[in-house]
């Protein structure tokens, strides 16, 4: 009997120890969870995206070889009264580099092709004379009614170098400024008119351009479309070779900006 009641007392100690065993573990899974709820909650807040942070997955890798920028403007004020107008159009980057900071802020330098053309009043057209000097004058004619079809226009092609920075504004909305080192390699004065039922077409090369200068650009982007401002403060002829054709202001369209 002594025995039978030793059993007994200790199987009730050893109910008892499973009993607290399994009490501690229930509390340590919803001690657990706390956390886990605590954790959960603290993430969910860290998540909140403040306006100037990239909000989407566009990139996770901060450098990157792009191709981008096809633009094309009208120029809205020259400071040569003889411009008609002026038209522009190019690539911002063939190729660029681009450091993305991961939180909305892009900065790249690349290398670009620009062409801008101006084209002249009537009834002026412009001629260059043998020390290639370029000047306004006449079509060749007594009567200036029996001119037809009359163009003349200065075009000059450029390689240029942009450092631009892009800020992200909102998810898609952007805006960006740039220095453009531009490389004025070639330049041409193109005329035509018709004359008598006869066509004539004159070109003429070799002027005396300044072959460095430096432009500002400014863009407003909405996922990749947006709009610019372009400034070109400098002088289009080196002195004493052409008329002062500079501070040129376009306003144009951007594409895969």
């Amino acid at each position: 009997m002594k025995k039978i009641v030793l059993i007994f007392a200790a199987m009730l100690a050893m109910a008892q120890m499973n009993a607290a065993t399994n009490n501690a573990a229930v509390s340590n899974e919803a001690n657990n969870a706390e956390v886990a709820t605590a954790t959960q909650a603290g993430d969910d807040e860290s998540t909140y995206v403040h306006p100037f942070k990239m909000n989407d997955d566009e990139s996770t890798k901060h450098w990157t070889i792009e191709t981008n920028g096809l633009y094309f403007g009208m120029g809205v004020k020259h400071n040569w009264d003889a411009i008609n107008n002026s038209f522009e159009m190019g690539l911002l980057n063939i190729v660029a580099v681009n450091y993305n900071s991961l939180h909305g802020q892009n900065l790249s330098l690349g290398l670009g092709i620009h062409h801008r053309s101006y084209s002249i009043k009537r009834p002026n057209m412009l001629v260059r004379d043998d020390n290639h000097v370029v000047a306004l004058d006449v079509y060749p004619s007594e009567n200036i009614n029996e001119i037809k079809d009359r163009t003349s226009n200065l075009n000059m092609w450029t390689w240029q170098v942009p450092l631009m920075f892009r800020q992200k504004i909102v998810k898609k909305l952007e805006i960006g400024v740039a220095g453009i080192l531009n490389w004025n390699y070639y330049a041409r004065v193109d005329n035509h008119f018709e004359m008598n039922k006869i066509d004539y077409d004159t070109h003429f090369k070799g002027l005396k351009q300044n072959k460095v200068n430096f432009d500002f650009m400014a863009t407003l982007t909405y996922g990749g479309t947006g709009i610019y401002c372009r400034y070109t403060p400098a002088k289009f002829f080196k002195d004493g070779f052409g008329p002062e054709v500079k501070n040129t202001w376009t306003l144009g369209l951007t594409l895969g900006l």
